[in-house]
Formats: C-alpha cells, sequence, structure tokens
C-alpha cells in the first residue's frame, strides 16, 4: 500500500517531530489511533500523517478496522454488519470515515471486528495511508 500523498512535502519543526517521536510505540511505529491524536497535536489534518511519517521513516499500524497490523479482534456483530451494508460504495467498499462514523453507534473495536470478519472492503483511509486494500487482510505493518 502506498500512501496517498507520496509527493507531499510537509514541514515540521522540531516540536511537531518530537511530539510525533513521543507517540511511537516500542517497535518505533505509530499506532492509527496515535495518528489521529498526533494530528491534532501538531496542527495537521489526519490525512497528511501517512506523508509526514513516511518522511520521518516511521510507520503507521494497527489500523482499527484491520487493514493493516496485528490487532486482535472479536467476533462480527451482525447488527454493525446490517447498519454498515446500507452504506455500500458498490462491490462491497466503504469509506473508513463511514465505518468510523459508524463507531459513534457502537465501538471502534466492534466495527473492526465486524469488518475484519466480514466481505467488507475499506477505502479511503482518513490518515492518508491508502486509497484502496489491495487483497482481504492484507497484513502490513
Amino acid at each position: 500500500m502506498s500512501s496517498i500523498d507520496d509527493d507531499m512535502d510537509i514541514k515540521l519543526d522540531n516540536i511537531q517531530k518530537d511530539l510525533i517521536l513521543t507517540n511511537l510505540d516500542a517497535e518505533g511505529k505509530l499506532s492509527c489511533l496515535k495518528a489521529f491524536k498526533v494530528a491534532r497535536l501538531i496542527g495537521k489534518k489526519p490525512h497528511e500523517m501517512s506523508a509526514i511519517t513516511k518522511s520521518l521513516g516511521i510507520k503507521i499500524t494497527n489500523c482499527e478496522l484491520g487493514v493493516f497490523g496485528k490487532i486482535k479482534f472479536n467476533d462480527p456483530n451482525i447488527e454493525v454488519y446490517n447498519r454498515i451494508k446500507q452504506n455500500y460504495l458498490g462491490n462491497k467498499e466503504l469509506e473508513c470515515k463511514v465505518l468510523w462514523n459508524e463507531a459513534q453507534q457502537s465501538t471502534l473495536r466492534t466495527v473492526g471486528s465486524t469488518v475484519v470478519n466480514s466481505d467488507i472492503e475499506v477505502t479511503h483511509c482518513q490518515l492518508g495511508c491508502f486509497r484502496k486494500r489491495k487483497g482481504k487482510h492484507e497484513s502490513k505493518s
């Protein structure tokens, strides 16, 4: 998966870089959830985070919807699945943002568990990590 904005050139000051570095996990990666937090802290838009982290040699990991990373998910929730499928773009694809909005009615982990254990394909990562996932349950961290 390549980021949406591979050619984006975003300048960061030392304070912004330090905020990113202090939010990395033990493996030196930035989790999906922390990437949203860091974007807010450094005054950047979430969709810029993939380009920002890539420019620093940092990987974003543990997608809350199970597209990449090592998060362990539970069983799917049929009620959540039925609500989600009403929003299909076609071919059972849904944008990340739609799924995060669904999480406001349940939880992000419930939505992620439902997506990972279903035929739903996630598109347009809000962090800029991908437009369309290549291959079901591709794991890239």
